[in-house]
């Protein structure tokens, strides 16, 4: 599609304008400033056509959406580590029509994770369990989500190398290849931890998220605040080893959504426990990102890939990047990261959903899963959708969003 393949590298002016103090973080389900009235309209069509997609094709889902193949869905049957994100759509689904068959969908989806609460071998239990069991929870209050959410924690705990103070990426924990990765990607479990810790007056959960993120915060981001995929440890002593990746072009490169994974994640961080310099960080990765932007504002797969700004797609890293904009935006009361997340969502709005196509079974296209190993390339992923409405809802229902999935700053 030409309109994947842009000549011009957004330049960086106004980045900088980004960079002022922070204000006081913005009360829970509040918005930083205004949207105009154009835009609103956009995105309100936008989640009408979400709705109304996720609304004809859930009576047909029986198990979880890992990605498209010719705009269908495949699924697993377990939930791989993106479970968490269909019965979290149907929530936002739920949220933003008050349809009650998106509220009962939600449930019956979330509740074929529940054999995952005693997962230990994954790092993905926030991923699995925060869009779905925390968010059943919290809007039905039904103590059984609550229950098994908590007990997904404790497997998530199991993974925390204390000698490296990192939660393990990949692997079993009997198994000692990739015992010392850490990946970008768990900045986004790790509320799952804090939650544990609200829950149960119980500070070993969220003592070891703010000890991973810290680890992360030390070693991931560089002057730019641009960040590698991955980061290797010795598992044994807890040694820095370097920077590597699997999912962006190198070790010395950007992967555009590992970047929205860690610009969203420490915002939530910075949001749990006050601590300003996950919020310094948040800020430096924001501004790397949108300093990258190209015009379109659809972010590349990877920001520093040798054929960007003309690359490859990936609408998912422009929905969680608005997503973490706006959460960045309420914490800092400023206005300028919300302009940006703005323009992110109306890009995707106008450029990215699955309109023209009949077949389409998901809402947002020119989604890219792995390039490096070609799987997935401009395809649809479960994420893109979840985070896409998300994101509209923080602008046109906050409050919702924040009944969902708790946008309180301690």
């Amino acid at each position: 599609m030409s309109v994947s393949r842009r000549t011009v590298l957004a330049t960086a002016a106004g980045a900088t304008a980004l960079c002022a103090s922070p204000a006081p973080a913005a009360a829970a389900g509040t918005t930083a400033g205004h949207t105009p009235a154009p835009t609103l309209r956009k995105l309100r069509a936008a989640a009408d056509y979400a709705v109304e997609k996720v609304g004809a094709v859930a009576p047909n889902v029986t198990a979880f959406p890992v990605g498209t193949k010719f705009e269908k869905w495949a699924y697993s049957q377990n939930g791989d580590w993106v479970g968490g994100f269909w019965p979290g759509t149907l929530w936002m689904a739920w949220l933003y029509s008050e349809d009650d068959a998106f509220r009962t969908q939600a449930m019956a989806s979330a509740r074929k994770l529940a054999p995952r609460q005693d997962d230990t071998g994954t790092h993905d239990l926030g991923f699995l369990f925060y869009p779905s069991w925390v968010t059943a929870w919290r809007l039905t209050g039904d103590e059984a989500w609550r229950t098994g959410a908590l007990r997904a924690a404790d497997s998530l705990i199991q993974r925390y190398n204390p000698r490296g103070r990192f939660i393990r990426a990949w692997g079993a924990l009997n198994n000692p290849k990739n015992a010392g990765r850490v990946i970008i990607d768990t900045m986004m479990n790790l509320d799952l931890l804090a939650f544990a810790s609200r829950q149960t007056g119980d500070g070993r959960y969220l003592d070891i998220a703010v000890e991973h993120a810290r680890t992360t915060r030390r070693v991931f981001p560089r002057p730019d605040g641009s960040t590698p995929h991955v980061y290797d440890f010795d598992p044994d002593s807890g040694t820095p080893v370097g920077p590597d990746t699997v999912q962006g072009y190198s070790p010395t490169s950007c992967w555009s959504r590992g970047q929205a994974w860690g610009l969203y994640g420490f915002t939530t961080m910075y949001r749990r426990t006050g601590n300003r310099d996950f919020l310094t960080t948040a800020r430096a990765l924001a501004d790397y990102a949108i300093g990258v932007l190209t015009p379109d504002h659809v972010p590349v797969w990877d920001y520093r890939a040798p054929q960007q700004p003309h690359d490859i797609k990936d609408a998912s890293a422009g929905a969680i990047t608005a997503c973490g904009l706006l959460d960045l935006s309420a914490a800092t009361g400023g206005q300028a990261y919300r302009d940006v997340a703005l323009r992110l969502l109306t890009a995707l709005a106008q450029t990215c959903l699955t309109k023209n196509s009949a077949r389409a079974e998901a809402v947002v296209a020119r989604c890219t899963r792995n390039r490096p190993a070609e799987d997935g390339v401009e395809i649809s992923l479960p994420y893109a959708d979840y985070y896409l409405l998300e994101g509209i809802l923080r602008v046109l229902r906050p409050q919702d969003v924040d009944r969902a999935i708790d946008l309180s700053t301690v």
